[in-house]
């Protein structure tokens, strides 16, 4: 079993294509959303956490491993998508660049200016999670990620086109749970709240 956590909010969430710019640090409201996870949590029988290395997934996951007794292990297969030139530009900044438009029209071609396209990481992250489920067996893992991560897992194990990426929502703080095995994987849960 794979809890897929989406990092807890911070004070740039819907404002800012953050991607991998260092120094971005939950607020006082994803630090609550972060505890509350915690407690969702508590007491299931999960093998190990992982996250990735961006500080606000840190932050989510470590009072998840706090209350579980385990330590969050880092986890590049789980990092954000990077985005290249955009990271760090407001959203409306991005709005009237036809990259940015061609992007949003269609996932699963378009590129990034200088970073991975959705394909790449994709991949990563399909990777990332075979490896693991063939490590951990039938034991369960919260990996904590990036929306659009989690949602190009969903997308390959449920069969979808990349470009189905908009028909679904992966929330911050959210949880999305699949089982996965050797002949796919099934989607037990959706964009959760904690």
């Amino acid at each position: 079993m794979l809890y897929l956590v989406r990092h807890a909010r911070h004070d740039l969430v819907g404002s800012t294509l953050v991607g991998r710019t260092a120094g971005v640090s939950l607020g006082s409201a994803g630090r609550a959303e972060a505890e509350r996870l915690a407690a969702r949590f508590a007491g299931l029988a999960v093998a190990i956490v992982q996250t990735s290395p961006r500080e606000r997934a840190v932050e989510t996951a470590a009072p998840i491993a706090d209350r579980l007794g385990l330590r969050a292990e880092p986890a590049p297969g789980l990092d954000e998508i990077d985005f290249g030139a955009w990271a760090g530009r407001r959203f409306d900044e991005l709005d009237g660049d036809p990259a940015w438009q061609a992007w949003n029209a269609e996932r699963a071609t378009a590129p990034t200016p200088g970073g991975e396209t959705m394909a790449d990481a994709q991949d990563r992250v399909v990777r990332h999670i075979e490896a693991l489920r063939h490590r951990l067996g039938e034991r369960a893992a919260i990996l904590v990620s990036h929306a659009d991560v989690i949602k190009a897992a969903v997308a390959h194990y449920l069969g979808l086109s990349l470009g189905a990426l908009h028909r679904f929502e992966v929330a911050p703080a959210s949880v999305t749970t699949i089982r996965v095995e050797d002949w796919g994987g099934t989607l037990l849960g959706l964009n959760a709240a904690a």
